[in-house]
């Protein structure tokens, strides 16, 4: 993908594996940011199956529960379930999620579900069918509003509270797939397969967006996360190209050319991507022809 010299149009309906790569100005080829995640995903479930497999006791257990070189961590929203259920807490799951919440308090948020989460990885896959369909009108865009996903993140905490069963891990993408990779496939998959095929012909990465209560949890680091995605007015010419590509796109709302005046006003020439639904997944930087994003850590000038 040449990103500098590509049009708007062709960075937007680039073919998928080109999106895995592109051309510096000065003409050398590079990974994109898409790249390094899918990189990650893949090392971490690697890890997962040579610890159980091999026994190199690295990276043992599933992303529900694991250990890292002996040490816990606890997803965060297992961590409640587990609580809603047992109405009890154990010292290990408060240390196994507490954790992970200082870490993605530190590197941000849902970061988890675009660099951690195997079901993210299918679910971009799904993505690129789903606005294929979309571009041949073979069907109908369908969205609702993000806040839906709090409604079905107190339903499966109630769930575990009321039958004493997390609930949630029955039907859990994520659970299923970490599972699968570790100790091997289950029927369970044909679940997972049912999820993608909803988001490829009915909702663009729904799942994702509207139910997933894991990606809710990380939502609430989110907001307060140190590293957040910055964008710099005085570079971007409102191509648009990050909006069509973000599947949280409400994220980037501010940068519409509406608001220019405002900042101008203000003297504000950078912002960040302060909601905690932002992703980090780096789409906008991969299409961004004036490389008007960057990571940005907010505590970088007491470090």
């Amino acid at each position: 993908m040449d990103r500098y010299n590509a049009g708007v149009k062709d960075l937007i309906n680039a073919r998928f594996w080109s999106t895995f790569y592109y051309k510096t100005k000065e003409g050398k080829t590079k990974l994109t940011i898409r790249a390094f995640r899918w990189i990650t995903i893949i090392v971490i479930n690697v890890l997962f199956f040579l610890s159980f497999h091999i026994d190199i006791q690295f990276l043992e257990g599933t992303l529900n529960g694991s250990r890292l070189l002996g040490f816990h961590l606890i997803d965060p929203f297992t961590a409640l379930e587990i609580f809603a259920a047992e109405h009890r807490i154990h010292t290990n799951v408060i240390i196994g999620s507490a954790t992970l919440i200082v870490f993605y308090f530190l590197a941000g948020g849902k970061a988890y579900c675009s660099w951690i989460c195997p079901y993210g990885l299918l679910s971009e896959i799904g993505e690129y069918f789903h606005q294929k369909l979309i571009k041949k009108k073979i069907i109908k865009e369908r969205k609702f509003t993000p806040n839906i996903r709090f409604f079905f993140w107190i339903v499966f905490l109630a769930a575990a509270t009321i039958d004493g069963y997390l609930v949630f891990e029955v039907i859990n993408p994520i659970g299923i797939l970490s599972r699968a990779v570790t100790y091997g496939w289950s029927l369970a998959v044909v679940w997972v397969v049912v999820i993608l095929i909803f988001e490829i012909f009915y909702s663009r990465r729904g799942w994702c967006k509207y139910i997933c209560p894991v990606g809710t949890t990380y939502n609430f680091i989110g907001w307060a996360s140190l590293t957040k995605v910055q964008w710099d007015m005085n570079k971007c010419d409102h191509c648009s190209a990050c909006l069509s590509v973000c599947f949280e796109d409400h994220v980037l709302e501010f940068i519409k050319p509406k608001y220019d005046k405002k900042r101008a006003d203000k003297g504000i020439n950078k912002q960040l991507v302060v909601n905690g639904d932002c992703t980090l997944c780096g789409r906008c930087f991969d299409v961004c022809h004036t490389d008007a994003y960057n990571y940005e850590f907010r505590l970088k000038d007491l470090v």
